[in-house]
């Protein structure tokens, strides 16, 4: 789902195939004159608003079990740095270039963008490497290989056949100037990394991720490339090179995506669960925006133009209504529609199981947070020598409930290529990962049983959301991609345990969670 790079460890084949994709000449030289006065642009602004861009400092005493778990934020600062992170992302300057690539020849179209936003790259230096294809769009690393590199390689090399079978990555380097934290702000940083300010890992690698077909009707583009922009100000995203017509050139974040088992390593789990809470505690996209129960979001459901706008709107009620309206009353394939119908068709009696579903769940009060809302494993990337995780593609990010971004990944462990939904993780490690993550979201690490224990119930309840949500998706991805994906048998896996776990998570309550404890 999302990027839907479900297999996408940085693993694949070298390539030089060939092909023109779509180009507007005449526009290029234009483009490259943006791509310097970005280069330009971003180590002034590093330089000028370093000592302005101080991170978001929470400091929460209390998680009630109805209403109030999210972390107190000291006002002043919060709107100052929050003021200070919006104007940092709208100074950042993205090139776009006028190129379509095409779906069938990537690696050619990745050739014409890194003219454009590379132009000193040599091609012949110029590794390609198409990684497992997702099951929305298509995406090809480059790797460039300097010519100093190639000749000591040479030199060094006895057989070159048995050398040189994966590309060279560079190293890791930072060029942002260096950030002075205090030793609070210290302890609660993740991982160790700089926080607040983006890091760069190599200027010699870059990610071309090309757009499925028809994907522009399930997702807002110029939304994602904000959201990119947006998390990269935080710390929380690569660095966005440049967009073109139906894709992206970004950052390559070394490592390896996660897997059925690596999510439940105890080296890994705890980094994803605290970079998660990171996300939820500190990205505001707006200034004056106010978070907090999702009771509040129960106007969505409403035609009340009463609205105070300064409170967000969840993404899984106004996205999965969206989804909703897309989908046809008739496929275009017929062998498609009789599997469809019936169970999916008409589509007004899932909109009404949805919809009842979401009455209960806005009644949790979770809190509305800034959410990836797509942590599937391949979109998880474990650096080990850095012992980090980052979160890779934002098509989906947006405000949403603290429980159902959580409740998403939980039921993502079960896999995307064979989906077993018996590894949906017990509730002793959901107990445990629970707790991680309330000690970053809060600030704090006395955390009550009784904290873990309402979130608990929460997250599996909207775990229910996520089964719905991309059902519809996949739904509409059967009726539009041209990706080789069984998007039709997806949609019956995630309804069927929708319906297998419908009961058994509404039933849960607090109380008998932590008579369970016992």
């Amino acid at each position: 789902m999302g990027t839907e790079t479900k297999s996408n460890s940085y693993t694949g084949q070298i390539s030089t195939s060939g092909g023109n994709p779509k180009v507007m000449k005449d526009s290029l030289s234009l483009v490259r004159q943006t791509v310097n006065q970005q280069s330009q642009s971003n180590q002034n602004q590093y330089q000028n608003d370093n000592d302005n861009d101080n991170h978001l400092n929470s400091n929460s005493n209390s998680y009630s079990n109805a209403t109030k778990n999210q972390p107190e934020t000291n006002n002043s600062n919060s709107e100052k740095n929050s003021t200070s992170l919006t104007k940092e992302s709208k100074k950042i300057i993205v090139p776009f270039v006028p190129i379509f690539v095409e779906e069938a020849d990537v690696i050619q179209g990745a050739k014409e963008l890194l003219k454009v936003i590379r132009p000193n790259w040599d091609l012949a230096h110029v590794e390609f490497k198409s990684f497992t294809d997702g099951i929305t769009n298509k995406l090809v690393g480059c790797f460039h290989k300097p010519a100093t590199k190639l000749k000591k390689d040479d030199e060094n090399d006895v057989d070159t056949d048995d050398k040189q079978q994966e590309p060279y990555v560079p190293p890791i380097k930072v060029e942002e100037p260096p950030v002075q934290e205090d030793e609070q702000e210290e302890e609660f940083t993740a991982n160790g990394e700089t926080d607040g300010l983006p890091l760069q890992y190599s200027d010699n690698v870059v990610l071309v991720r090309v757009y499925g077909n028809k994907t522009d009707l399930l997702i807002d583009r110029k939304a994602e490339t904000q959201n990119f922009l947006l998390l990269h100000t935080y710390g929380l995203a690569p660095s966005l090179y440049a967009t073109f017509k139906n894709g992206l050139v970004y950052e390559y974040v070394p490592g390896t995506t996660l897997n059925t088992e690596s999510v439940l390593c105890p080296e890994i789990w705890p980094l994803v669960a605290r970079r998660m809470a990171e996300m939820h505690r500190k990205v505001r996209k707006n200034v004056g925006d106010i978070i907090g129960g999702g009771a509040t979001a129960a106007v969505a459901t409403s035609a009340d133009t009463n609205v105070d706008a300064t409170k967000p709107l969840p993404m899984i009620w106004t996205k999965t209504q969206s989804f909703l309206d897309l989908v046809p009353e008739r496929f275009s394939d017929a062998e498609k529609h009789k599997r469809v119908n019936g169970t999916f068709l008409p589509i007004g009696r899932l909109r009404e199981e949805f919809n009842s579903l979401y009455k209960y769940l806005v009644a949790l009060d979770s809190p509305i947070v800034f959410s990836h809302n797509d942590l599937l494993l391949g979109n998880v990337v474990y650096t080990k020598s850095m012992k980090t995780v980052n979160f890779i593609d934002y098509e989906y990010a947006d405000y949403n409930f603290q429980a159902f971004d959580i409740g998403n990944h939980f039921a993502e462990m079960c896999g995307v290529d064979e989906v077993d939904y018996t590894r949906y993780p017990k509730r002793e490690f959901q107990l445990q990962w629970l707790r991680v993550y309330l000690e970053e979201y809060l600030q704090r690490t006395n955390i009550q049983s009784a904290e873990v224990d309402w979130l608990y119930v929460q997250v599996n309840q909207f775990a229910l959301a996520s089964h719905i949500f991309w059902t519809v998706w996949s739904l509409l991805q059967a009726e539009h991609s041209t990706i080789d994906f069984d998007y039709v048998g997806y949609a019956f896996l995630r309804y069927n345990e929708y319906l297998a776990r419908k009961e058994e998570f509404l039933s849960l309550t607090a109380a008998a969670s932590q008579k369970n404890n016992k």
